[in-house]
């Protein structure tokens, strides 16, 4: 949605190894956001961005306005259900209407033969995918791993709008994260004791408002009682007025 920055690199980046034409799309989507304050605050720099592509060596950038994108009244809506139900769909209705209705129409437009997703976002990772599968939609979705700052705090748009004070209190979501993987990975599988500890930790950064932490299975993103293979742990945080995601693949120890 543009306020590119190193995590959109890398997706420049793998798209530029293994193409022959790089198309970037910059939109900043009205129908996904479910509060009007988010979408007004939402960081709109196509000018900064433009050079950050052609920097990269992207060919193109499509970048429509939102009366180009909705030239009438929108009747028609992409549903991807059960992935939706829990993690992010829970607390932003119709978020995900939004994000899979757009991103249809910007395939059906580009036609890409590959469209690369970063893992920051997962669940909207999971969402594109399903859709793309039921929908039988002749494109590859490249997943990209998450870029992370020096502390851990995954790269997004939103970290600009985060004061010194925020920023560093920003580190705890990915601190809970890790501190879940390295219990997982040291073998422990009661999903509920480790989601009581993340929650301790959070307790700690008391300018943090804690929104959801889940571990959830990497597939339908439903909640796990007992780890027995690969799990997400997942977790959206307010840090002030911003509001932060992140999540980290748990694998048990062999």
């Amino acid at each position: 949605m543009g306020a590119l920055h190193e995590g959109h690199g890398r997706l420049i980046g793998e798209a530029r190894r293994d193409t022959e034409c790089v198309v970037v799309s910059i939109f900043v989507n009205p129908i996904q956001f479910n509060q009007p304050e988010d979408y007004a605050l939402y960081p709109r720099t196509l000018e900064t961005d433009a050079a950050f592509c052609d920097a990269r060596g992207v060919d193109l950038i499509f970048a429509p306005s939102a009366e180009e994108m909705y030239p009438w009244a929108q009747t028609t809506f992409v549903d991807v259900t059960l992935l939706t139900d829990g993690l992010c769909g829970k607390y932003r209705p119709g978020h995900f209407r939004g994000v899979a209705t757009v991103v249809l129409k910007l395939l059906n437009i580009v036609q890409p033969h590959r469209a690369y997703f970063g893992e920051k976002d997962a669940q909207q990772l999971a969402v594109i995918r399903r859709m793309v599968q039921d929908l039988m939609l002749p494109v590859s979705i490249v997943a990209i791993p998450t870029v992370r700052e020096p502390d851990g705090l995954a790269m997004s748009s939103r970290n600009a709008r985060l004061n010194a004070e925020e920023r560093r209190s920003a580190a705890v979501l990915y601190a809970a994260l890790r501190h879940v993987e390295d219990r997982v990975r040291g073998g422990a599988t009661g999903a509920a004791g480790l989601r009581r500890e993340a929650l301790d930790i959070f307790a700690r950064e008391p300018g943090v408002r804690l929104e959801y932490f889940e571990i959830v299975d990497p597939g339908e993103l439903q909640p796990v009682q007992q780890i027995s293979g690969p799990v997400l742990a997942a977790t959206a945080a307010w840090v002030g007025g911003t509001r932060l995601i992140d999540n980290i693949t748990c694998l048990p120890a062999a």
